[in-house]
């Protein structure tokens, strides 16, 4: 085999350090085994490089671990498992919803407190002035 990406070039493509992609692989995240080429060497597809992308994506998001390993292995299984892969994958988008209304009221919190201090600079009284 000597078509596809080696290991740095897939590192490059997915932005993750090849130690990362050695641990995806060997902590079972990906949907087979890498290919090799003549020499030994790891020769990644189009097809890994989408799938690694997602992975990212759902550990960038605070997937934890254990069910991104879990979606592998009903991936990996095929068909017939798909009420699983949307149910989990439906869960994921819950927090992710929860997380980010979260982070949205937190950002209010600043936008407000940023808003105090301009009109702090900008010579508003702030003891006059309505708290938001």
């Amino acid at each position: 085999m000597t078509t596809g990406f080696t290991i740095a070039e897939a590192a490059d493509r997915a932005g993750l350090s090849i130690d990362t992609l050695r641990y995806y692989e060997r902590d079972g995240l990906l949907l087979r085994p890498v290919g090799r080429s003549a020499t030994g060497h790891r020769r990644y597809l189009d097809d890994d490089l989408r799938w690694i992308e997602m992975v990212t994506r759902l550990r960038a998001t605070g997937m934890p671990i254990r069910d991104v390993r879990r979606y592998a292995a009903l991936v990996r299984a095929g068909s017939g498992n798909e009420a699983a892969r949307l149910e989990l994958l439906r869960g994921h988008r819950q927090a992710v919803l929860a997380r980010l209304a979260e982070v949205t009221e937190h950002l209010g919190a600043i936008d407000r407190k940023i808003g105090a201090y301009e009109n702090a600079v900008e010579g508003v009284d702030l003891e006059r002035a309505p708290r938001p």
